[in-house]
């Protein structure tokens, strides 16, 4: 007999409303995007039966857990601030350290709180908006900036497939955002990578436009479908072809 998926479910990195809307139109249900790690598993997370999805949003804290957004000298951020994601210890989904490294378990587990390495904002409403891993956040121009919003800014342009951002070596700015980019089949590159960067700067904020947009054939993956960004910091992404380079100003 037929049967028809109750809830969708997806994590690893941040959905963005055009898989949002994709998923309603494929599903005919709302992904319910989550958050979690090996070390501690799902402790935020969406419901869309009881609570409003937000694009960009690993949802709430999920109850019977205590998750906070701490600053680098362990103290909580009001809302809206950047900080890191902290899972306080004992968490019943949080492991009890590594296998013989209590030096790695002590870099961990700070101060009665499980350091997730993870860049994020919650808001008033206390939704977590993540930002970045944190050594995937850029530094430019005294800017801290994660690759999530830019490359769901990216990808909701119709002729990009995929889309990721890292920061590369700047001698103004310490690092430049550089973008790269997977084109949909038939898409025109004549002036794209220009529009690609207006469109950051007028949607997002104009000092997180990339300034070198690289179109590429395939990002590289993990097995579980993250993108790794330090394969492309490294230089080593095949087939690179950059489109883009501004000048400094």
């Amino acid at each position: 007999c037929a049967r028809t998926a109750a809830a969708s479910p997806a994590a690893g990195e941040p959905l963005g409303a055009e898989l949002l809307d994709w998923g309603r139109g494929v599903f005919g249900r709302t992904i319910n995007e989550f958050y979690g790690q090996t070390e501690c598993n799902a402790v935020i997370g969406n419901c869309a039966a009881i609570l409003r999805v937000r694009p960009g949003s690993a949802g709430r804290v999920i109850p019977g857990h205590d998750v906070a957004i701490l600053d680098a000298q362990g103290r909580p951020c009001a809302p809206g601030e950047t900080g890191e994601i902290a899972v306080r210890a004992p968490d019943p989904v949080m492991y009890l350290g590594y296998w013989n490294r209590p030096d790695k378990t002590a870099e961990k587990l700070v101060g009665g709180w499980l350091r997730t390495g993870d860049e994020a904002r919650m808001d008033e409403r206390g939704y977590v908006h993540f930002s970045a891993r944190v050594d995937d956040v850029i530094t430019s121009s005294g800017y801290r900036i994660g690759p999530s919003e830019i490359e769901d800014c990216l990808t909701g342009h119709p002729d990009v497939a995929l889309a990721a951002v890292v920061g590369v070596p700047d001698p103004i700015r310490t690092e430049a955002v550089k973008a790269f980019v997977v084109l949909r089949a038939g898409a025109e590159r004549a002036g794209l990578a220009e529009a690609l960067a207006a469109r950051v700067r007028s949607l997002v904020s104009p000092h997180v436009a990339p300034r070198e947009v690289a179109f590429v054939d395939s990002l590289p993956m993990t097995d579980t479908g993250k993108i790794q960004r330090r394969v492309l910091r490294d230089g080593s992404a095949a087939s690179q072809d950059l489109d883009l380079r501004l000048s400094p100003k």
